[in-house]
């Protein structure tokens, strides 16, 4: 069983939160979200916003909170293999309530149909709140470029 070892990122502004399933193992090494270099994420959330993409941990919750973009993973602890997704067992959830209570979140994201899948099996009977699934910015997506995934992230943008 690994523990989820990242605290979510959020301020009593934020407007959207973005969920993923649970950390990679570069995430964990590395302490923060989408730690992979190849994770498109961070390019896309600077993309969207037309900023520089962030380089260390300080600039990404900058870059975050300055969107009004809350992250954070539906999963708190879970038996898991490597970073696969698809070896994801035993979930146990993370509560998200105090993020909602203590924020202005209008909208719920997941970054992939698996972060998509857990929350609405796990959270959403909590929450009540519909999450919209984007596609995976993780680098196992390969079906979908950087130029295709910032259109389809788009959206968010509309809700903050």
């Amino acid at each position: 069983m690994i523990v989820h070892p990242i605290e979510p990122v959020y301020d009593k502004n934020s407007k959207v939160l973005i969920l993923g399933s649970f950390p990679s193992v570069k995430s964990r090494e590395t302490a923060f979200f989408y730690g992979h270099p190849q994770n498109r994420f961070w390019k896309i959330i600077a993309g969207l916003y037309n900023n520089p993409i962030p380089e260390n941990i300080e600039e990404k919750k900058q870059l975050l909170l300055k969107s009004k973009i809350a992250v954070w993973d539906v999963i708190h602890s879970c038996d898991i293999v490597g970073s696969s997704d698809s070896t994801i067992k035993n979930v146990v959830a993370n509560n998200i309530l105090p993020i909602l209570s203590e924020s202005e979140i209008t909208k719920i994201y997941t970054n992939g149909k698996t972060a998509y899948n857990l929350y609405n099996k796990y959270i959403e009977p909590k929450t009540q709140i519909k999450a919209v699934c984007l596609p995976s910015t993780s680098p196992a997506n390969a079906a979908w470029n950087l130029e295709r995934l910032l259109e389809a992230w788009k959206q968010i943008k509309t809700d903050v």
